[in-house]
């Protein structure tokens, strides 16, 4: 008599799977920091927590969203945005992230320094949303080489 054994596999959760490519999710999370900074400004005179804090959640969905081939788009994108979405307000309206009579590198500069914390978080939570991912999915692969029996 042989013995059959059956390999279960786990069930993956949606945010280990992330489908989306790494085109869709940038274009997507540009637009979502876009939305962020306008309505920031529009309820405010500077860019403050409301941006911040959608600015990090913006960096964690983008992490969790991405497939597996695209991982490098999104572990460059928070700080890339965040220096566009900074260099784009201190152009306009400087004096929504630095001093009105600094200039624009100046007020780039000044709004980066005022939004490194949120830029930190979201960048760590990116990379370490990306890094988990892939050692669940090096775990995954690993499993399924090993026969069990």
């Amino acid at each position: 008599m042989v013995a059959v054994t059956t390999v279960r596999r786990r069930a993956r959760p949606q945010w280990e799977q992330g489908r989306a490519t790494g085109r869709d999710v940038v274009s997507l999370s540009v637009a979502l920091i876009g939305t962020a900074l306008v309505i920031d400004l529009a309820l405010s005179e500077v860019l403050g927590i409301f941006f911040d804090l959608a600015f990090v959640t913006i960096c964690l969905g983008a992490a969790l969203a991405v497939r597996h081939r695209d991982f490098f788009a999104i572990g460059t994108l928070p700080p890339l945005a965040m220096v566009a979405a900074v260099a784009l307000v201190a152009l306009t309206e400087p004096a929504a992230v630095a001093d009105p009579r600094d200039g624009a590198v100046q007020a780039t500069l000044s709004g980066l320094t005022h939004h490194s914390i949120a830029l930190v978080c979201g960048y760590g939570l990116c990379l370490g949303a990306l890094g988990v991912r892939r050692a669940l999915a090096a775990t995954d692969a690993a499993d399924q080489r090993t026969p069990r029996g």
